[in-house]
């Protein structure tokens, strides 16, 4: 299971909005207690190739997010996603990227923007797998 607050989630879609028509990514960094991941700190970071069906994180972004992730004695949980115009889950080249199979894989689908939906992913090699998320 995986855990985000409601304005952690809040940050996510409004950063995903923000960059319409655009793909929005970032990292998630959290603890694990008793098996459950939760998410202490969302990271917004820029979509390098400014694409709406694929991102790449930047990494001078990612580099910073990570050294204050352990400043803040978090670890890092995973990233999230935006799909502007698709259904939340991963793509052919979302699981050919997913390097980490112990990350989770956040997909935040705004294809109907009345109704955003987020899910989040266990990716290994080809085969994805939805993970639990809560929203709290």
């Amino acid at each position: 299971m995986i855990k985000l607050s409601r304005s952690d989630y809040e940050k996510i879609l409004a950063h995903a909005e923000s960059e319409l028509p655009n793909e929005a990514c970032g990292l998630i960094g959290g603890v694990i207690e008793g098996g459950d991941k939760v998410i202490k700190k969302v990271y917004l970071l820029t979509n390098t190739d400014h694409s709406n069906e694929h991102f790449s994180l930047d990494p001078k972004e990612q580099l910073a997010a990570i050294k204050d992730m352990r400043a803040e004695g978090i670890v890092p949980l995973g990233n999230w996603h935006s799909h502007p115009e698709s259904p939340s889950r991963p793509s052919d080249e979302d699981k050919r990227l997913a390097f980490d199979s112990k990350a989770s894989y956040l997909i935040l689908s705004l294809m109907n923007r009345e109704e955003p939906v987020l899910n989040s992913f266990h990716i290994e090699g080809v085969n994805s797998e939805k993970e639990e998320l809560i929203i709290e």
